[in-house]
């Protein structure tokens, strides 16, 4: 895995500034303005929201797995597991170039569904749910 300054933005650590959004969408606005905040003001909803836009992968993605190695059911501001099944559907070409962080990964979602039991009825419904769907397609990849 690569070293990076999580005091700088994605913004600086790509060289890239998408000045401001020209669509109107929540969205849009805000992954134009998570782009700016440093790497160590992510949240887990933060994580959640770019990884699911496919942005800056090789920075969020290890913070991530830092916090699913914790807890692999971090959730956000959704469902016990969110955070889990958005690194496991990120795109097949990122996991082609980090296999290590692939295997990672693959670890932590083991470890999860392990842990299903101990969650309750709904959350563990869910969980599994989304996670066994999310799991099955990282495999194919």
């Amino acid at each position: 895995m690569q070293k990076f300054d999580r005091d700088k933005s994605l913004q600086q650590l790509e060289g890239q500034d998408w000045g401001e959004p020209t669509y109107d969408s929540h969205l849009v606005i805000e992954c134009h303005r998570l782009r700016r905040v440093p790497l160590h003001e992510f949240t887990a909803e933060d994580l959640r929201i770019m990884i699911l836009q496919q942005i800056g992968l090789p920075f969020l993605i290890p913070l991530a797995l830092e916090l699913l190695r914790v807890d692999p059911f971090t959730s956000g501001d959704l469902y016990e597991g969110v955070l889990l099944e958005t690194v496991l559907r990120a795109e097949a070409d990122f996991w082609r170039e980090h296999p290590q962080l692939r295997g990672d990964v693959a670890e932590i979602a083991e470890r999860a569904f392990s842990l299903l039991p101990a969650l309750d009825g709904i959350d563990r419904q869910t969980a599994q749910e989304v996670l066994t769907d999310a799991f099955e397609l990282f495999q194919r990849r």
